[in-house]
């Protein structure tokens, strides 16, 4: 196989829009499968894992290469659900174009927006595809207008539905492709959708036309264009984003998806024409994806550079280890056919490899680094627990190995709050890991609200005494201290000072009562949250030149924190976040109302961008935990945003009662 041959694509769009019933299609279209499996029976190809089985969506992204004549076509299945967005931006790092699937019956969704971004920000080719053109309700002449009122003239067919629902006409090539049976013939167009064809025709001409000076010229010369010629101007445009082709299909009956797959080969640039793939350099690859489970550990590599062969050492360029290559293989779903070799711009999985998603491979002369993979933060986290103690362990190593896979997610053993704290995209993603972690490892959980770390704080100044004096036979212990504590904003851990005249406390003991104070600090008096911006300063006290010792004035300072902390007017500090969210126009009120007034948010300003408005506002990170579910439902999940921690901040009084009741529970259960 050489590179020219080689099309890598991955399919987009919103969840339930028909992306694995696509792939399915294109498998069973170059005789890969015999059947066509359909989501809903749980037998498809793409959807494997017992997870989307069970949920009947794509989780991760299944790659299911085939063989479309003497050229192969490298697909990879995205998910659709935002949860399982990390996966979608794995895998446009492994491909030259993205058809986005849109369903007839649906129109314009909030997924294909966001394929949409995606493909962009990346400065990938679009294609789309719009799906269930068979089905009730289904409209794909109405979807179609939409797409060119949105995405501009740029947006045009290349295939339609043959009028009699049992194929697709190539407006190109000006033949159908007509299906019965779920098996195609290529034909002539019918008589009854000519005049339908020509009309589309001398405008897809013009757009074509569009994409070179010299095709431009020979349309004006002659005011139309070859089939040669609309294929070029539509490939050009392709590649540099100036055209847009749309496809029609119905894939549960396999109409269109051989014109869908010749129009792959056609108008998407190869990996070396896309500038992606140098097949006469130096080996270079990029491990885009990884699966780690039950089936053994494969890495999947795009080849950049040269061609990998089996048995070689390469370099890893993160870790600077020399490897040599496991197995290579083929995957076709979870089915692995092994292979000798992969050639520049293909695809392979390499079995057994200690890499990582992200990583670099290299020839050893090589010296090249790719960027990483960027995730986005990570909105919402809950604590995650064993429902049996002791296993916390087995849920650490569990999700560390489904990190492997899954790299958009994070684990924190949160020292302060005593809790293992889960963050992903959404509450179905962190529902999906717990449910891995009970069939794969074994291993039940719980899931349960994430602590916020609040501070606390003394808004007053205090002097205050402690005194310890134990007498047990033998040696006692004595150590007697008058402390002042007063706040400070110099930093937030305590400040140690002393200011003892005539030796009433000797200075060997400063440390010990030092010491003492800073291990009481860690719990502060109203709730138990650390205590900071605290000022101690030692400035009196007494002691026994036999019964005072270390611990005794360990002892001393803690019983003057506790006797002192309380009058000095303490206070309980709140964390708050710097919150920008884009949201539609449309929903700016919902947005700005909710802030205020259910999030005790404050906002600090607006800029409006291409129908969105992003909000930049002030919030307790505690209203927060919620939000990525509610945004969601506020915005028809067309809403995203950020928050990252910016300071304290004195808690409401209502909100402080709270808190110390909320304390006082945990520490009775």
């Amino acid at each position: 196989m050489e590179t020219k041959n080689i099309r890598n694509i991955c399919l987009m769009g919103h969840g339930n829009s028909g992306k694995t019933s696509l792939a399915e299609s294109m498998l069973y279209s170059c005789n890969i499968t015999d059947r066509l499996g359909k989501v809903g029976d749980g037998n498809t190809i793409c959807d494997y894992d017992v997870e989307e089985v069970k949920r009947q969506i794509s989780i991760s992204t299944s790659v299911a290469p085939v063989r479309f004549g003497n050229n192969k076509i490298n697909i990879l299945d995205c998910p659709g659900y935002f949860d399982f967005a990390g996966d979608v931006l794995c895998a446009l790092r492994a491909v030259e174009a993205g058809i986005i699937v849109a369903s007839a019956k649906d129109g314009i969704t909030v997924g294909v927006e966001r394929s949409w971004k995606y493909l962009k920000n990346a400065e990938l080719p679009v294609m789309f595809c719009i799906s269930k053109c068979d089905e009730e309700n289904g409209n794909y002449y109405g979807l179609l207008d939409s797409l060119k009122d949105k995405y501009g003239s740029i947006v045009c067919p290349v295939t339609i539905p043959m009028s009699d629902g049992t194929g697709v006409i190539d407006l190109v090539h000006n033949i159908a492709y007509q299906t019965n049976d779920r098996k195609t013939v290529k034909i002539d167009v019918p008589a009854e959708d000519q005049a339908k064809v020509d009309e589309l025709r001398e405008g897809l001409m013009e757009t074509a036309a569009g994409a070179s000076e010299e095709l431009m010229e020979k349309f004006f010369e002659a005011m139309e264009l070859s089939e040669e010629d609309i294929a070029l101007g539509i490939k050009l445009g392709v590649k540099d984003r100036t055209v847009v082709p749309v496809f029609a299909s119905a894939a549960l009956t396999n109409v269109g998806t051989e014109a869908l797959l010749q129009g792959v080969m056609d108008y998407v640039p190869d990996p070396e024409e896309a500038g992606h793939a140098k097949p006469n350099d130096l080996i270079l690859g990029f491990v885009f994806k990884t699966i780690s489970d039950q089936f053994g550990k494969y890495s999947f590599v795009k080849v950049l550079g040269g061609n990998i062969k089996a048995d070689m050492t390469l370099r890893n360029a993160r870790t600077s280890n020399r490897d040599k290559l496991g197995r290579l293989y083929t995957m076709v779903g979870k089915h692995t056919t092994e292979v000798k070799d992969a050639c520049c711009g293909d695809i392979v999985a390499i079995g057994k490899m200690d890499w990582a998603t992200g990583d670099t491979i290299t020839d050893l002369k090589s010296e090249a680094v790719l960027d990483r993979i960027t995730m986005p933060e990570p909105c919402y986290s809950m604590a995650i627990a064993p429902k049996v103690k002791g296993q916390d362990d087995k849920i650490a190593a569990g999700l560390a190995r489904l990190n492997e896979e899954d790299i958009s997610f994070t684990l924190e053993n949160n020292a302060e709050t005593h809790q293992m704290v889960l963050s992903g995209a959404g509450d179905i993603q962190v529902d999906v890991l717990c449910s891995k972690l009970k069939h794969r490892f074994n291993v039940e959980t719980e899931l349960l609200p994430a602590r916020v770390a609040y501070r606390e704080k003394i808004k007053g100044k205090v002097e205050a005494h402690g005194r310890h004096k134990k007498q047990s036979g033998g040696s006692g212990q004595f150590g007697d201290v008058w402390i002042r504590f007063e706040p400070q904003d110099e930093q937030d851990d305590m400040i140690f000072a002393e200011e003892v005249f005539g030796g009433s406390v000797p200075k060997n003991f400063f440390p010990s009562v030092e010491k003492g104070l800073r291990n009481a600090v860690v719990k502060g008096v109203l709730a138990g949250y650390p205590m900071v911006g605290l000022k101690a300063t030692l400035y009196d006290g007494s002691y026994h030149p036999v019964d005072s010792n270390d611990m005794a004035f360990q002892t001393a300072a803690r019983l003057a924190y506790q006797d002192g902390i309380p009058k000095a007017k303490p206070t309980i500090l709140e964390p708050i976040g710097l919150l920008n969210v884009t949201i539609p126009d449309a929903s700016l009120g919902d947005i700005m109302s909710d802030i205020s007034s259910k999030r005790r948010g404050t906002v600090l300003g607006m800029t409006a961008d291409d129908g969105m408005q992003t909000v930049e506002a002030e919030v307790p990170m505690a209203e927060m935990s919620t939000y990525t579910i509610d945004l969601r439902s506020m915005t028809q999940g067309r809403g995203s945003f950020t928050l990252k921690f910016v300071r304290y901040e004195e808690a409401p009084g209502n909100v402080q009662q709270k808190i110390i009741e909320e304390a006082k529970a945990a520490e009775q259960a």
